[in-house]
């Protein structure tokens, strides 16, 4: 029996609630497939800061290497200010467990409603490979004369050609594995930003050639691409881009695939521990309604069983998610919705646990 150690990050607002789901189904799914998880919370978010003080003690990160993975709910408080939580808890997480690479499925599910015209199950399938721990995100720069009228602040953009390579090989394998359109494309900004992003074509080009031969390598400016994510989403197998463009272009891609509320990624290090979490934020004020959609944190959950190897469980989690969605027993993937369609977050992930155990 594979065993399998599990760190559970509730978080704030209605991250616990989601996380609940998402392990009540990733147990179903190790019941099944005869696996062994042994999972242990932490109260790591919020409230603890406000009462301690601390956001993420040192002892924590060396706690987190001995897992096998980290599943996580949301985080944000309304009573902390933005930013402490996120670059203390999450920020860090990523950083000192160097998990480079955030990975971000985009894919419509039938009977899920996307803004995007004309457009469906056939068409919305790709996924992003974001560099997770460089670039705008190091914070490298500062302020001259702050808080005068001859302010100046400046933040740098710096990548290391190990960082680039890194990120390029997991893109390449990725989509290597996935074995649909074998695409890869490059988005960037080669005609302005000409150092850094000349710095990841010609990486782009060189590992691909040499390694990669059965890969097509394409290239898009960001700007376009976001052009194309919307008018012809279907010419996108797998896309990998810089942190900054990373960011903006994943969220653009949860509402094209339906919102917030399907919408999950892994932070990834590919040799150590890699951390799962639903895309959308806690959603404070829905805290303790028992209203919020768990399917995101469902996914997340699914993400983190395909990235142990545990492809049945995996492909099980997302059958049944499917089969769920595909039911149109939700009027869409919103709390109101959700709430107007007579059902709760406990319900969808009960309903969603026994197809896993039966399906």
């Amino acid at each position: 029996m594979a065993k399998y150690k599990i760190a559970l990050i509730g978080g704030d607002g209605t991250g616990p609630e989601v996380l609940r789901e998402a392990v009540k189904v990733v147990d179903a799914a190790a019941k099944r497939f005869g696996l062994s998880l042994d999972m242990h919370s932490y109260d790591f978010g919020g409230d603890r800061y406000l009462k301690t003080g601390e956001v993420l003690p040192d002892s924590a990160i060396v706690e987190l290497r001995q897992f096998d993975a980290i599943l996580l709910g949301a985080i944000g408080h309304p009573d902390v200010k933005p930013g402490i939580l996120e670059k203390g808890i999450l920020l860090r997480i990523r950083f000192e467990l160097d998990q480079y690479i955030n990975l971000r499925p985009v894919k419509l599910y039938e009977g899920v409603e996307t803004p995007i015209k004309n457009k469906g199950p056939e068409d919305i399938d790709f996924a992003v490979v974001r560099e997770n721990s460089s670039g705008l995100y190091t914070g490298v720069g500062g302020f001259v004369q702050k808080g005068t009228p001859h302010e100046i602040a400046v933040q740098q953009m710096i990548y290391t050609r190990f960082q680039v390579d890194r990120c390029l090989k997991y893109a390449f394998e990725y989509t290597r594995k996935r074995n649909k359109k074998k695409t890869l494309t490059l988005c960037g900004k080669t005609n302005v930003l000409t150092y850094v992003y000349d710095l990841w074509e010609r990486a782009f080009h060189e590992l691909g050639a040499k390694d990669y031969p059965e890969i097509k390598r394409d290239y898009a400016h960001v700007d376009a691409t976001t052009m194309w994510m919307v008018k012809n989403p279907e010419w996108f197998d797998v896309i990998v881009t810089g942190n900054m463009f990373g960011d903006i272009i994943t969220d653009l891609g949860a509402m094209v695939q339906g919102g917030m509320g399907v919408a999950a990624g892994g932070n990834i290090n590919p040799e150590g521990v890699s951390m799962f979490e639903p895309i959308g934020g806690s959603a404070p004020k829905y805290t303790g309604q028992n209203v919020i959609n768990p399917l995101a944190c469902i996914f997340a959950g699914q993400m983190m069983m395909d990235h142990l190897g545990e492809t049945g469980a995996a492909n099980c989690i997302e059958k049944a998610c499917a089969g769920f969605l595909a039911s149109r027993k939700l009027k869409g993937m919103s709390a109101k919705e959700i709430k107007e369609s007579g059902y709760s977050t406990t319900r969808i992930g009960d309903e969603v646990a026994e197809l896993v155990a039966t399906i």
